[in-house]
């Protein structure tokens, strides 16, 4: 039976409601499949047994469906009378559209207003991870939907471990916001607070508002608590404000704004207190940081990043989500950019903050880069790299230095899919203007110009093999590679963006020793190197070890790379996918002088799952800046039960017989709340007055976080997880 009244107002009715999509743990609710197809604004009405009396009741029993286009009514029984314009249903009631299933025991709609009211009444959310019961339930299209004497929770039925009870909840249609009445929170069945009126965000747009606090207590600031703001200024723009009371410090107010368009986009960090009631004269400390990027029309883009504090100490006593204790220095740069098909130029700025009593960097105000492919054929490529730029310093008696450089390469290359060889060869143009250099040996002008040729080659080869009684394939790859640079004195040169480099395999072949071009170190050396690799049937690497050295043909003149021995050490990468759970990765530098080992890294993990791992760490250095590295670190994740992870990680430091870090977080995470506590203690780091820094106190401490899934905040695992593993790194390399 088919009536266009009826339709136009059963559909007026069935009003939808749109609220936050979250993970749902819930059994998700399958759509109602309508039996008859409707068009917009017709319904259809289908039953076993109809009963018409006399045009004016139409009584339907048994397998009732009532269909529209957006929504769905099925019962045992129902009566529609045209006179008193009432629609009523009874008998395993059930109602959904788009957003909610509703299950009732009777429904009764009124034709003329459109409203409809269903009694004792379980609702589910079809996009949003909630349920709960009602005493009665009200839908119109004018006034929305309104829920009487009703209770919710994201949590599965008979597992409420939180729930809401209130008088009503209201929601309108068009508004942002849903309203509660008189409303009680319990947690395990017991009432913990009670709120007469509040609102809460029902769509999936940002909405500005309260994010759940984070509470934590350690020996620098006591206990510590913090309360997110979100605020919510335009579709590409918000803010978040997060005033902290620390109760050995006082009141910190962190700060976030973010904006986005088109063409750019940003966020500005602004971290103050007004008062440090933990320092002798109540100071004033503050972070500030900002980043940009953006494009400048087809082929022009900018970029920033511009950090800054207000004192050495203030990481190691307040933190920051962008640095650590280990940082010794804050960037501050600006870029402008340009690319092209044949052409790559940027210009930056760049500026640094120094934290304690560090040894001073430069500022390149500004350094620009270009390359330019002057030529590229079948058989010859042109290249010419520039740069430009001026070096100071704050320090007023460091000199300083404006560098042209310009170094145009002409090169052969031939590659294939087994093999790949270069030639090339290089002139390298550096002009220096020094000022600022009385009581140096450095010289007001300087023209330097080297040559450099290189050849490099490589081959690959393949031969069926056998991997632990499996087929496979394995790999023997050969490289070499001739490097020969002409020599010019540059003691008169200062050191301006210049560092020594460490090798391992791959720094074997770079043919650089310093980092920046102060200094461009002789060369006359031969460097071969090999690799092997076992691949399975499903092509993945499975083994993986590479060897390579440097042979010396003439001692090096440029007293900065001059060497103790004919040739460089030994340098030996291995990665192995031991079984399927177990990967190592090892990585060692032995001395050609005495064969003892300069550097090592060896990593060892086991992994069962995603989010089920243990890796233990070394790290060996024999001579750094005159310092012995011995570390060893254990870092680690495991399930412990159901919806229970813990996380911990440890450092020691095996030269001086001390630990250097320690952390372990447990962490409930279940489909309606999660509970993260953490607790951690680490070598404080603080700088005295003069800038040194302390290397025998400790600062620890505990954290607390506890968030409702499925009200605006997400399960917090991959936070504690990313937390507790801070600097964990896969073990191996290998492509699988």
């Amino acid at each position: 039976m088919h009536s266009n009244h009826l339709i136009f107002l059963l559909v007026c009715c069935l009003v939808s409601v749109t609220l936050q999509a979250q993970q749902v743990c819930l059994v998700p609710v399958e759509a109602i499949k309508n039996k008859v197809s409707t068009k917009a604004n017709e319904i259809a009405v289908t039953a076993e047994n109809v009963n018409i009396q006399q045009d004016t009741i139409a009584e339907f029993n048994k397998r009732v469906e009532i269909s529209s286009d957006s929504a769905s009514i099925t019962a045992e029984h129902a009566k529609i009378d045209r006179v008193a314009r009432k629609l009523e249903a009874s008998g395993d009631i059930k109602f959904q559209d788009g957003q909610i299933q509703v299950a009732s025991s009777d429904l009764l709609l009124d034709l003329d207003s459109g409203k409809m009211k269903m009694q004792e009444t379980k609702y589910r959310m079809i996009n949003f991870q909630g349920r709960g019961d009602a005493q009665g339930i009200e839908l119109n299209k004018e006034q929305g939907i309104t829920l009487n004497n009703v209770s919710f929770s994201t949590c599965p039925e008979n597992q409420e471990d939180w729930r809401i009870e209130a008088s009503s909840i209201e929601l309108e249609p068009g508004e942002l916001w849903g309203k509660t009445r008189n409303t009680r929170f319990y947690i395990k069945g017991i009432p913990v607070f009670y709120l007469p009126y509040f609102q809460f965000p029902v769509t999936d747009q940002r909405q500005s508002g309260l994010l759940f606090p984070e509470i934590s207590s350690s020996d620098t600031t006591g206990v510590s608590y913090e309360q997110p703001i979100y605020w919510n200024i335009a579709p590409n723009m918000d803010a978040t404000f997060a005033p902290r009371y620390m109760t050995s410090r006082g009141l910190q107010l962190k700060n976030q704004f973010r904006y986005l368009t088109e063409n750019h986009r940003g966020e500005l960090h602004l971290d103050y207190m007004h008062s440090d009631t933990d320092t002798p004269d109540n100071d004033s400390r503050y972070f500030y940081r900002l980043t940009h990027s953006g494009a400048l029309g087809q082929n022009w883009y900018i970029g920033a990043e511009i950090n800054g504090l207000s004192d050495d100490n203030y990481i190691v006593d307040l933190g920051s989500e962008f640095y650590n204790r280990a940082d010794t220095h804050l960037f501050k740069t600006v870029s402008l950019g340009y690319v092209s098909d044949n052409i790559a130029l940027n210009a930056t700025v760049k500026d640094f903050e120094v934290i304690g009593d560090h040894p001073n960097s430069y500022r390149a105000l500004p350094e620009i880069k270009l390359d330019y492919a002057a030529l590229k054929t079948d058989l010859f490529e042109l290249n010419v790299h520039s740069e430009l730029a001026h070096f100071d310093s704050s320090e007023p008696d460091l000199p300083k230095a404006t560098r042209l450089h310009i170094a145009p390469t002409l090169s052969f290359p031939y590659r294939n899919q087994w093999s790949e060889f270069l030639a090339e060869t290089s002139v390298l143009h550096t002009s220096y203007s020094q000022s600022n250099i009385d009581n140096t040996t450095l010289a007001k002008n300087v023209d330097r110009t080297i040559g450099q040729a290189r050849i490099y080659g490589s081959i690959a080869l393949e031969r069926d093999a056998n991997w632990f009684g499996a087929p496979a394939t394995q790999t023997l790859e050969p490289k070499f590679q001739y490097l020969y640079t002409s020599y010019e004195n540059q003691s008169d040169i200062g050191f301006y963006d210049t560092a020594r480099l460490l090798n391992d395999f791959d720094g074997l072949f770079r043919g650089q020793e310093f980092t920046g071009l102060d200094r461009i170190s002789d060369k006359n050396q031969f460097t071969m190197g090999v690799t092997t690799r076992y691949i399975d049937q499903n092509n993945r690497e499975q083994f993986r070890l590479s060897l390579g050295q440097i042979f010396y043909f003439d001692d090096n003149q440029v007293i900065e790379a001059t060497k103790a021995n004919d040739r460089s050490a030994v340098a030996i990468e291995l990665d192995w996918n031991i079984t399927t759970n177990w990967f190592s990765h090892t990585e060692v530098q032995i001395s050609s002088k005495d064969e003892k080992i300069e550097r090592s890294n060896m990593s060892l993990e086991y992994r069962l799952g995603g989010n089920n791992l243990i890796q233990v760490n070394h790290r060996y250095v024999r001579d750094l800046s005159g310092e012995k590295i011995d570390q060893l670190g254990l870092t680690a994740a495991w399930t412990i039960a159901d919806n229970w992870q813990w996380v911990g990680r440890y450092y020691r430091d095996m030269n001086l017989h001390r630990t250097t870090e320690s952390y372990t977080g447990v962490q409930y995470d279940s489909c309606c709340w999660s509970l993260q506590i953490v607790w951690e203690r680490h070598l404080s780091n603080r700088f005295d007055a003069l800038g040194n820094q302390s290397i025998d106190e400790y600062d620890s401490g505990i954290k607390f976080k506890f968030a409702f899934n499925g009200m605006g905040q997400r399960g917090a695992k991959r936070t504690l997880l990313n937390d507790g593993l801070f600097g964990y790194r896969r073990p191996y390399l290998l492509n699988n």
